[in-house]
């Protein structure tokens, strides 16, 4: 195994990889939520006039449904919720606001990390979140989420430094390069991220606390004590590090058990409003037979404040006017979207 000596490094990779750590580690203290605002979520008994810890929750896994939903890479996820704890962490933030919001870090992560053909539009995350807000909601939402976070929107997350961990191992390492498998280790990360608690962890902890218990799982002693070395370089402390880890342990047991519950694989629904199903033609509900296709044919595509302070964005519009009925044609169901949108 080589050394993670800086000195032994000269020259090599390892430098800069280490060099990057460095940064990351100074900067996460930065972008990490006001662990006095979480604390207050989570004492927060559950009821209709106040965000508790299952609302919060809920929003994450809602979050979770629209970044695979719209095909988004797993830093946006982790960037949108992010800025939603942030800002949670921040401001006195009513229920009713919440799915607002929601989609605001959504939409202000989406604009970061996804390229410009792949950022969903406004009025497509409005109908499949079912936000019940306007355009102009969100778009005043996003400006006081990105004043109240003073425009630093891009952060340094706990997927940064699992990815930065993970080369460092490859680095190093003379076994198989295939054996760390990072999809999983994202696919863990997100779980960790739909549970409030886990925002409160330092990123650089959270990350170490996941590959330190997948390569327990694959007994390989040399990853071990690249991990070891890596947690030194990083001055993370026993206490710290083992308290984390069992956290996490508990949430990856719990999330992979028979009992967590798991979406029905039911068929997409659709919801169309009254006057739009008093028009539609009798083609509609029936299937007629189809001609043969002829060879050569090709499809037509063209038919296919400070931490007290109250958040309004508007909230007489949020609900008071109603869907057009162009919006209700194609209204998504979401709650089935998201029975899709799990990983199995």
């Amino acid at each position: 195994m080589k050394d993670l000596g800086a000195e032994h490094l000269a020259g090599h990779e390892g430098v800069q990889l280490l060099g990057l750590l460095n940064v990351y580690l100074e900067q996460e203290e930065r972008f990490q939520p006001r662990e006095k605002g979480l604390s207050l979520i989570e004492a927060t008994p559950e009821n209709d006039n106040t965000l508790c810890p299952g609302l919060r929750n809920a929003k994450a896994e809602d979050l979770r449904s629209l970044a695979n939903f719209f095909g988004s890479c797993t830093e946006t996820f982790v960037l949108a919720v992010n800025i939603l704890d942030r800002f949670l962490a921040l401001m006195k933030v009513k229920p009713k606001h919440l799915s607002c919001i929601g989609v605001c870090s959504f939409l202000l992560a989406a604009r970061i990390v996804e390229e410009d053909c792949n950022i969903p539009s406004t009025h497509d995350v409005i109908r499949i979140s079912q936000c019940k807000c306007t355009a102009s909601d969100i778009k005043r939402m996003e400006k006081i989420i990105s004043e109240k976070l003073h425009y630093e929107l891009e952060a340094t997350t706990a997927l940064n430094f699992l990815h930065l961990y993970h080369t460092i191992i490859l680095c190093h390492t003379s076994e198989r390069k295939e054996i760390l498998s990072l999809d999983k280790l994202e696919a863990q990360l997100k779980a960790c991220n739909c549970r409030l608690i886990f925002s409160k962890a330092k990123p650089s902890v959270l990350a170490l606390c996941l590959l330190n218990l997948e390569v327990e799982t694959l007994k390989s002693v040399e990853l071990l004590e690249i991990l070891l070395l890596v947690k030194k370089h990083s001055k993370i402390n026993d206490t710290e590090f083992f308290y984390w880890r069992e956290l996490v342990s508990k949430c990856l047991a719990e999330y992979s058990s028979p009992e967590c519950c798991k979406p029905d694989l039911k068929k997409l629904v659709w919801i169309v409003s009254r006057r739009t199903a008093q028009n539609l033609h009798n083609s509609y509900y029936s299937v007629p037979e189809l001609p043969t296709i002829p060879e050569g044919g090709c499809f037509d595509e063209s038919e296919s404040e400070d931490s007290c302070e109250d958040v309004s964005c508007g909230e007489e519009s949020l609900s008071s006017s109603p869907p057009s009925d162009q919006e209700c044609t194609f209204f998504f169901n979401f709650k089935v979207a998201q029975t899709l949108c799990f990983p199995s």
